[in-house]
């Protein structure tokens, strides 16, 4: 099964081009149209006005020029410009030294006195402009690649008043629910390079595994797919990130230790990975990403009703196919505890088959964790994909501790075989080993991973159903068909989807979800949302400066 064929062709063939056209119908985000011109000769913005400043030929007329500028043009001047007449004139000295001529100061003076004429710029004022604009955009670029962090406390992230609550354990983070005031974020916790206590005695029986410290470099690539995928329904909204520096607070102790205590009466031999708060110190800091509220993870979702399989199943099957259009996005990480549901709206009653099946249940979904991710600016020619290696920790592919293990065998088998055929775990012991395209890498770009991960995603819900098993019955015949061409362990001889688009068609084309639906009626709702995190001052400060004010309930009604 080669990688290069995304679109399979499979059911009513007369109907194949009418669904690819209804997908192709989906709302895109703005086009980004590379820059015209040849790719090759291109040179960023700074080079070229730098250029033109070191082109400026300063010669004898110039310099006369200077002198005619008025006082408070001369007083406005920067330090630049005044080394390079100083360099100008040393330069004049080397080659002409005959014409050495020192005005008499009264001279000078009314010189710089003349007026210059507005409507006539002169060479120097170009200079002058020049230099302005390369100074403004190495100062924005700065600004741009360096960020400053503001530094904060635990103390400022929770409030006592405020409540704070462990909700899981992504690739290389704590994931925290806080809720104040001011709303709920979703707070993504990476330690940063920093000391901590040692383990207890106690700690070390136990069995403890300290996840690594995490330097800023290794979470870029996820910072970056997260601002590609802002702007497509059914992705985490981002707020802000900061640095929390260090000992712990109680309410952070204490979620995380309940946490811990859930997580082993689900799984009694599982390891606790991620230090407790207890071993902070001073100087313990972290990287905190605050994202939005996305509701409840799949795994903790009761799953009541045939409708909320069908929206949950291709509401995240739209969303990849989304980001497969426009950033090249592969999620690689795509188990329950990434996915969160939300009620939105009201239940509706299903209709009748003729009437599709899509959009009734009420709920949204969000995509967590691109941690394991890969993405592509396309508007770049010939730009470097942004990939996490996941060769450096083999332990992900012999792992057999969780059910979604199994799926990052299947994609590393994919990427060196390119069919569906798994590989057992022992046969995940050679990094970057050779495939049928050379040694394996995580930087193509292989959808057919998220094809997996909607594998995973309908068997996990047919699975945990808890509702009206005639339901189930109901939903499990209607997409028969659909399971066939999804199921990775389908014989060689049945064909399968090569990427999320496909299967976005595939219902589509079965009349399961209506083309207005595709085009915005009943996708995932994109909204801004701002930090609801302070440090305690500024937070105070804000309380004192504002005056009671009484809020209208119709301007309440209508956010």
């Amino acid at each position: 099964m080669s990688r290069t064929t995304t679109v399979r062709k499979y059911g009513k063939q007369a109907k194949r081009s009418k669904a690819e056209r209804l997908f192709a119908e989906l709302p895109q985000s703005p086009v980004r149209l590379p820059p015209k011109g040849d790719q090759n000769t291109k040179e960023d913005s700074i080079s070229l006005i730098t250029e033109k400043v070191s082109a400026i030929n300063i010669d004898e007329k110039t310099t006369t020029k200077r002198k005619a500028r008025s006082s408070k043009k001369v007083t406005e001047s920067v330090p630049e410009t005044s080394i390079e007449i100083t360099e100008v004139k040393e330069d004049k000295d080397l080659t002409a030294p005959e014409k050495e001529h020192t005005p008499e100061p009264e001279k000078v003076e009314s010189a710089l006195e003349e007026p210059v004429p507005s409507n006539s710029p002169t060479e120097e004022d170009d200079e002058f402009e020049l230099s302005r604009l390369v100074r403004a955009q190495i100062a924005e670029e700065e600004a741009v690649h360096n960020p400053q962090l503001r530094t904060l406390t635990w103390d400022d992230v929770c409030l006592p008043e405020d409540k704070i609550e462990k909700i899981a354990e992504a690739s290389y983070a704590e994931v925290y629910r806080v809720t104040n005031d001011r709303g709920t974020s979703i707070i993504k916790v990476i330690r940063l390079p920093s000391p901590i206590k040692p383990q207890t005695k106690a700690q070390v029986k136990s069995g403890l595994v300290d996840e690594e410290p995490h330097p800023e470099a290794d979470i870029k690539g996820e910072l970056q797919i997260s601002e590609w995928l802002a702007d497509i329904p059914g992705f985490v909204v981002y707020k802000e990130r900061y640095v929390v520096q260090g000992k712990t607070t109680k309410q952070l102790l204490e979620t995380h230790q309940s946490f811990q205590k859930k997580m082993k009466r689900q799984d009694p031999g599982r390891a606790q990975f991620y230090p407790s708060p207890s071993r902070y110190l001073d100087d313990t800091r972290f990287l905190v990403v605050e994202l939005g509220d996305a509701g409840t993870s799949l795994e903790d979702w009761k799953l009541t009703s045939e409708s909320q399989l069908w929206d949950i199943f291709f509401l995240q099957a739209i969303a990849l196919a989304r980001a497969e259009d426009l950033v090249m996005f592969e999620h690689r990480d795509l188990h329950e505890g990434n996915l969160c549901i939300r009620q939105v709206k009201p239940h509706r009653k299903m209709g009748p088959p003729a009437a599709g099946f899509f959009g009734y249940s009420g709920l949204d979904i969000t995509i967590l964790d691109y941690g394991l991710s890969r993405g592509e600016d396309l508007s770049i020619d010939d730009a470097v994909p942004v990939a996490f290696d996941l060769e450096r920790d083999l332990s992900l592919f012999t792992s057999t501790h969780a059910d979604q293990c199994k799926v990052y065998r299947q994609m590393r088998s994919f990427l060196l075989r390119a069919d569906r055929t798994c590989l057992p775990p022992e046969a995940h012991d050679t990094p970057y080993a050779k495939g049928i395209d050379g040694p394996l890498s995580w930087d193509v770009y292989a959808p057919y991973t998220n094809v997996l991960w909607l594998a995973y995603l309908y068997e996990y819900l047919t699975s945990h159903f808890k509702g009206n098993k005639t339901e189930l019955e109901s939903f499990k015949i209607e997409t028969e068909e659909l399971w066939e061409y999804l199921n990775p362990n389908a014989g060689e001889d049945v064909p399968c989807f090569g990427c999320a688009a496909d299967v976005v068609c595939f219902a589509v084309e079965a009349g399961w979800i209506r083309q207005d639906q595709l085009n915005g009626a009943d996708e995932s709702i994109l909204q801004h949302e701002d930090s609801i995190i302070s440090p305690r001052g500024e937070i105070k400060e804000v309380s004192q400066e504002k005056t009671p004010v009484r809020r209208s309930t119709r301007s309440t009604r209508r956010k």
